[in-house]
């Protein structure tokens, strides 16, 4: 989305949404191995070519892929740094899961 400004809006850029998708989060997998051109990536889904390159452009403005030419083939590559905006949120629950079964822990040995 472009805003009247002529700038992208914040939630294209949002890792949050761009993970929530499963399509996207299965090419993330995959990629997970090493680069890989959109035809190979394409070729794991029931899901057009178009739509592949959709959801790949979504993670790309999102900076979780980085995208390089090949001769005349798209290359993406995992670029998991944006993902640490996702581990930060993630710390919060870990700190809370760990406190809550540390009380749990405590609660059932008293008995």
């Amino acid at each position: 989305m472009v805003t009247q400004a002529g700038l992208r809006s914040s939630d294209e850029r949002d890792v949050f949404k761009a993970i929530a998708d499963p399509t996207r989060r299965a090419l993330l997998d995959q990629l997970r191995s090493g680069p890989r051109s959109v035809t190979a990536l394409a070729s794991s889904f029931p899901h057009s070519r178009p739509a592949i390159s959709k959801h790949l452009k979504v993670l790309s403005t999102a900076g979780l892929l980085t995208e390089r030419m090949v001769g005349r083939e798209h290359i993406f590559e995992l670029h998991p740094t944006a993902l640490r905006e996702v581990d930060g949120w993630l710390d919060q629950y870990r700190v809370f899961w760990g406190a809550s079964l540390s009380n749990l822990k405590r609660h059932l040995e008293k008995k």
